[in-house]
């Protein structure tokens, strides 16, 4: 239990079941899916809509690739739906956990009930499609490509880089099979109207950054209304990583600097976000954020007395035990601290002789 949820105010303390529907406001409802991660759930947005006068329905973010997944959105086809079409997916980033379905229910896709387009920014549609096609060698490669990330930054584990490799052989593909060859972009500040006609809702467009490359957030002003994707979550903290792709980039700072755009929307906003319940408290979360992201950079910057290289660094943030998938994830934003220090100039980063890179405080 996150000590500063007391700060926070869960209007719906009920949780809708796995596949379940929950109405929250005219026209908007609630669905929790079941993901296979210590991450257990992923929540996903129905918006009554209409499209070139046909009623029917938008969905935001739609779960990964399984026959549970699968399961579950036909039933509330044959339901909630009430016959009325898919208009239009929109997809707050790349993630499995929020493309990886797309193919099954966008235009093109193998289910073929609807035409439904694909909408999500460029970088991440491209990034999504690029992975979605990583599989065989390329897939290997991209396990040798991981383990020698986490090799280079003190992961030192046989076994643990063993996994590293095979986890990394097509692991995306697998959750995202394909991503549809088109779509329509989204971008920032851009204007987004869902709901039928003399009911609309107009969403403006906010990209985050950090913690996926052009991730989108929209915002409805006439309901005070955020769904706010993986930037702004209440329990836990978004995860922000440095991984091979990128394999000197600087996320954190830009993670935090995204947060501040929220600051503009009012305090009374309700957030929808993809894990943990809907709250009200933004400007409440985004300072907790901001502050407990300064406390593990001060910790860090502590340790980092004495060479340590990000696998030294997991401890200090993560003080429970961690699976495989858990430790890739810790030890990208163990490193995502050190990187933010190193670009302010508080630590040096060193080459030691056995190959891994350690940093130290000036």
């Amino acid at each position: 239990m996150n000590p500063l949820e007391h700060e926070l105010v869960y209007p719906w303390p009920g949780l809708p079941a796995p596949g379940e529907v929950s109405e929250l406001r005219p026209g908007l409802l609630w669905v929790r899916m079941r993901l296979p991660f210590a991450l257990d759930h992923i929540n996903l947005w129905l918006l009554d809509d209409e499209i070139d006068g046909v009623r029917g329905w938008t969905i935001v973010d739609c779960g990964i690739t399984s026959d549970e997944t699968k399961a579950a959105w036909e039933n509330i086809f044959d339901t909630v739906f009430a016959g009325r079409p898919l208009l239009r997916l929109i997809a707050t980033h790349f993630h499995p956990d929020h493309l990886g379905l797309a193919h099954w229910l966008a235009a093109g896709g193998e289910r073929r009930r609807w035409s439904a387009p694909l909408w999500m920014s460029a970088t991440e549609w491209t990034i999504g499609r690029l992975l979605s096609q990583t599989k065989g060698e390329l897939g290997d490669e991209a396990g040798e490509r991981s383990a020698a990330h986490f090799a280079r930054h003190g992961l030192a584990d046989p076994e643990s880089l063993a996994k590293v490799r095979a986890r990394g052989a097509g692991y995306y593909s697998k959750l995202v099979p394909a991503v549809p060859p088109s779509y329509r972009r989204i971008q920032h500040g851009q204007s987004i109207a869902v709901g039928p006609h003399g009911a609309r809702r107009v969403f403006e467009v906010i990209v985050g950054h950090g913690h996926a490359p052009e991730h989108v957030s929209l915002f409805c002003a006439s309901d005070r209304l955020l769904i706010s994707g993986d930037m702004v979550l209440p329990r836990i903290s978004t995860n922000v990583s440095v991984f091979e792709v990128e394999p000197e980039g600087n996320p954190l700072p830009q993670y935090l600097h995204s947060l501040d755009r929220y600051l503009q929307l009012p305090e009374d906003t309700l957030v929808l976000p993809s894990h943990g319940k809907p709250f009200y408290g933004l400007h409440r979360r985004i300072a907790q954020q901001h502050a407990h992201h300064q406390a593990r950079l001060e910790e860090v910057l502590a340790a980092c007395a004495k060479p340590a290289s990000a696998a030294d660094i997991l401890p200090v943030l993560f003080a429970r035990e961690l699976d495989l998938h858990q430790t890739t994830f810790a030890l990208g934003e163990s490193l995502a601290h050190l990187h933010a220090l190193w670009f302010d100039g508080r630590v040096e980063r060193r080459a030691g002789n056995d190959g891994v890179l350690r940093f130290v405080a000036v």
